[in-house]
């Protein structure tokens, strides 16, 4: 199916994109060098066991047929609209109801965190610039630990409801309209099975041969997403249902 649909398409030019993680280079530890494209495959996830794989079943189709391939290796993407699952999008909405804010571990692993248009801006430089058969990593150069970033959110998301009557009056069970603080919710919960340690990378080939480079700061980038989710309630309502609670009380039980 791969062969007919990109390479016996009637004569026109395919590329095949391929988004990956960093995921697939296992773990580093806090002394260690960023990950760069050459560094080796060593996944300690089935998720990432599972991209690795992808990452060489791609490699294997510009090799023998000829396929012409890009793949991307990206760190920790945050922004709008995504899921609630997630670390970002989990703290603010869970700050918002008063709920706990469940921190795996000691809360001490790193990761880089991208803006998901710095992401999409990345990709989209692979694609019309990229060489084929290469990857390239697309990182934000953010290096940030989880109960930093989980802290840093508590103190955005207590500054934006502190100054705004409006929000106070619609999220009335947040921490700040009860005379808290969000930081008071963090609850630490049981390590996950394969949880890395730290994840960097290195983006500086992207840089010199794409000219990447990634707009937001995790700073603005944060800020950016507090202020969608507070001003778009009714998507993350309408996506918080029966079953993600199910998986929500599963996973953090």
């Amino acid at each position: 199916a791969v062969k007919k649909v990109w390479l016996d398409g009637g004569g026109r030019p395919h590329r095949f994109h391929h988004v990956s993680t960093d995921e697939v280079y296992g773990s580093l530890k806090p002394e260690e060098p960023p990950f760069t494209e050459t560094s080796a495959y060593a996944p300690n996830s089935p998720y990432s066991a599972s991209k690795a794989a992808s990452d060489h079943l791609v490699r294997a189709y510009h090799h023998t047929y000829g396929l012409e391939v890009t793949t991307s290796n990206c760190s920790n993407n945050y922004g709008p609209y995504q899921f609630p699952e997630k670390l970002i999008p989990l703290i603010i909405l869970n700050i918002l109801e008063a709920k706990p804010l469940p921190i795996y571990g000691d809360g001490l692993n790193i990761r880089d965190w991208l803006y998901v248009e710095d992401h999409c801006r990345g990709i989209d430089l692979v694609l019309r610039k990229g060489r084929v058969g290469e990857v390239y990593n697309i990182g934000g150069n953010n290096e940030w630990r989880n109960i930093e970033i989980v802290r840093l959110v508590c103190s955005l998301v207590d500054e934006r409801l502190a100054a705004s009557e409006s929000l106070r009056q619609r999220f009335p069970r947040s921490p700040v309209c009860q005379g808290h603080t969000a930081e008071s919710l963090i609850t630490f919960v049981k390590d996950r099975p394969g949880h890395d340690r730290r994840y960097a990378i290195d983006a500086a080939k992207g840089r010199s041969e794409l000219g990447y480079i990634p707009l937001e700061s995790f700073e603005t980038g944060i800020r950016k997403t507090i202020d969608w989710y507070l001003a778009n309630e009714a998507w993350w309502r309408g996506v918080m249902n029966g079953s993600y609670r199910d998986w929500l009380e599963k996973q953090y039980d």
